[in-house]
């Protein structure tokens, strides 16, 4: 599943192709949980509609039209967003379906606009979806309800996290920051960096780590989201950015898929990859002494 840094490539992609156009029609395409809505409400609150924004609420995307409705669209695992006009952007997993003829075998929905451009959601195993919803009532997804405040916008302060932190203060630290309604989007590669970057063992409880050591996990993980974003995203496997490029940020990683090579402050000690809480987690056993 994308996290929030990869979402935000893709957002920032489609915010500079989609507001101002117009929705036409759409086609769906043998998958009816990829786009659960009733007929009428398309026909009424999508066709015709223009796109007036499109932003990111933790890992969802969501197009806003000037009907007052809004597209909101989760990826999941292998979902992507592909443009085709005068321009072709895609993004999300990199499969040959962002270079290739649309639709094609894992196109779920079509998206066609009054100009001639289409939007195409590809979902090859089917676990993503895009619902159409009034757009006050998007906050009131039950996702939406349980998630943490953004960390990437200024509102969201170290003592925020360190409060919402502490009601998980019997947990491991590196379970606690992957939980969403602590702060939205922080995935597993961001806590493995951070926790790194701010010479914490991921095993560690909350309740041994002092306010001071949480503020730095919360500033390093900011650092390092906004360092992938910058360059267009982590995931070297599995998401591009919105013109087809891969993300680079993990050339960048100091722990992440770095098991077996030299720790960037301990060259003589090697990044080991351990279990916490079920997760693949990556450390360096000197700079993250364990509990």
């Amino acid at each position: 599943m994308p996290e929030l840094p990869e979402v935000e490539t893709v957002r920032r992609g489609l915010a500079e192709l989609l507001p101002r156009r117009t929705a036409k029609d759409v086609q769906v395409f043998d998958s009816p949980k990829s786009f659960p809505n009733a007929p009428r409400d398309v026909e009424q609150f999508l066709y015709g509609a223009e796109v007036v924004a499109v932003r990111r609420r933790a890992k969802v995307l969501i197009i806003d039209l000037d009907t007052s409705y809004s597209l909101v669209a989760h990826l999941k695992m292998t979902g992507q967003l592909v443009f085709r006009g005068e321009t072709h952007f895609g993004a999300g997993h990199p499969n040959d379906s962002l270079v290739g003829q649309l639709p094609d075998r894992s196109t779920r929905l079509q998206i066609n606009f009054e100009d001639g451009a289409r939007l195409f959601f590809n979902d090859q195993r089917k676990f993503g979806w895009v619902k159409l919803l009034p757009t006050s009532e998007v906050e009131n997804l039950p996702f939406f309800k349980k998630v943490g405040p953004e960390p990437l916008e200024e509102e969201t302060k170290p003592e925020h996290f360190i409060e919402r932190i502490r009601r998980r203060n019997g947990s491991m630290v590196k379970p606690a920051i992957l939980d969403q309604s602590v702060v939205a989007g922080i995935g597993n590669i961001y806590a493995d960096e951070a926790l790194w970057a701010a010479k914490i063992h991921p095993e560690i409880r909350v309740r041994d780590l002092a306010d001071e050591q949480l503020e730095t996990i919360f500033i390093e993980a900011v650092k390092v989201m906004a360092l992938s974003i910058e360059k267009g995203g982590s995931t070297d496997r599995n998401y591009v950015d919105a013109e087809g490029k891969r993300g680079s940020y993990l050339e960048f990683a100091h722990v992440f898929r770095r098991e077996g090579k030299a720790c960037h402050v301990h060259p003589d000690q090697e990044i080991v990859k351990i279990r916490v809480a079920g997760r693949g987690t990556h450390i360096c056993p000197v700079c993250q002494t364990a509990p």
